[in-house]
């Protein structure tokens, strides 16, 4: 594109060099993205399998101690879908980071 080189306020202009590498990176992150998509479905999936497992087992109450219902709540205190949350987050963030430290803007 011809205005890739062209300068932005508050910041220096970009070599092909610093371009390519900035597209690395956002490249790598996207993959990073889909990966943390693919595993908060497939978590989210876990947790309703979990979740009717867990149901079905109880035929009163005092089955609360069934293997499902103990499954249920110990995947429920590792919160891995906060986790996963957490993982977008800070993927989105190391990927601002790293295009940060190639495009060196001013100030701020």
């Amino acid at each position: 594109m011809d205005n890739q080189h062209r300068k932005i306020a508050g910041y220096r202009e970009l070599t092909q060099d610093d371009i390519d590498l900035m597209n690395r990176v956002k490249a790598v992150g996207a993959e990073l993205l889909a990966l943390q998509a693919a595993l908060a479905g497939r978590l989210s999936t876990d947790l309703e399998v979990k979740q009717a497992a867990a149901k079905a087992s109880k035929l009163a109450p005092e089955h609360e101690s069934s293997p499902e219902c103990v499954e249920l709540r110990r995947f429920l205190a590792a919160e891995p879908l906060r986790w996963a949350a957490i993982a977008k987050t800070d993927i989105q963030t190391g990927v601002m980071a790293l295009v940060r430290a190639i495009a060196q803007p001013e100030g701020c």
